[in-house]
């Protein structure tokens, strides 16, 4: 199956492609079984489950991080490498050879420099980048999907003629799907879908529905951390609850221990 050509076709179906973000195998198997159509690896949400922070991750460690991911499901999956392998152009295609290799159907490339001085790469060598991201993913045997980002409102850069400026660019330059992720404002979500004619991801706002973020023109959603920080949340009120009340009310919800370990039996039985 070319998942590659699978990935692209649910940015163009009738419905908004939901996307989830899990961070090990465990956590793609439970998301599979809910019926997600493709899933995409979380740069953060795999930091913080190896006690890092975000981007503390070596690019090896990343690309073993989404083989195993790769492993652990059919489902099509794209992989957030933040700006891959390094800060050239010819890194960005290099990426591209990589995540191919490592079995994903897409990926991400973004125009965070990792430079706290200089966070976001100069216009022109961002367009460079995802240029010879593009070329690269045309090169391949089967399709790839691949998504530029502009992370300007992630890192104080709240210009949004700017990020439009990008987004354009990046599409011109052969993207198949933009995002910049950090913006909630359905105007300007709006805005965005209007200036562009290849899909646009969003990352979920708060406040804001599937069903307002599809009448705007948003064809996908990631979840990117958040269900990270909402397991991690999870953890926080049970050990608050444990240490401050000296109760273990919080074992009377959530999923039950028999549903995980049928579940992981299951898929261990179609690993044998």
């Amino acid at each position: 199956m070319d998942k590659g050509k699978v990935f692209r076709q649910l940015h163009q179906g009738p419905e908004i492609l939901l996307m989830p973000n899990p961070w090990d195998p465990g956590t793609t198997k439970f998301l599979a079984s809910f019926g997600f159509k493709a899933m995409a690896t979380s740069s953060a949400g795999f930091a913080f489950s190896r006690g890092l922070p975000d981007g503390g991750i070596t690019f090896d460690v990343m690309m073993q991080h989404c083989r195993d991911l790769v492993a652990a499901s059919d489902l099509p999956i794209s992989g957030d490498l933040e700006k891959g392998k390094g800060d050239s152009a010819d890194s960005a295609g290099e990426t591209i050879f990589a995540a191919e290799a490592a079995g994903l159907a897409g990926c991400s490339i973004e125009d965070f420099s990792g430079d706290p001085d200089k966070p976001i790469y100069d216009f022109s060598h961002a367009v460079e980048r995802v240029a010879a991201a593009a070329e690269a993913a045309r090169a391949l045997k089967n399709d790839f999907v691949l998504t530029a980002r502009t992370e300007n409102f992630l890192h104080g850069v709240t210009d949004f003629d700017d990020t439009i400026k990008r987004l354009q660019a990046f599409e011109k330059a052969g993207a198949d799907v933009l995002f910049a992720p950090g913006i909630s404002d359905l105007d300007r979500i709006r805005t965005i879908c209007a200036s562009v004619s290849k899909p646009v991801s969003v990352l979920a706002p708060s406040g804001l529905s599937v069903s307002e973020l599809a009448s705007v023109g948003v064809r996908r959603v990631s979840l990117g951390p958040r269900l990270t920080t909402a397991a991690f949340t999870a953890i926080h009120d049970a050990a608050r609850e444990v240490l401050d009340k000296g109760t273990f009310n919080f074992t009377r919800t959530g999923v039950p221990f028999g549903d995980l370990q049928k579940l992981f039996s299951q898929e261990a039985d179609k690993e044998n």
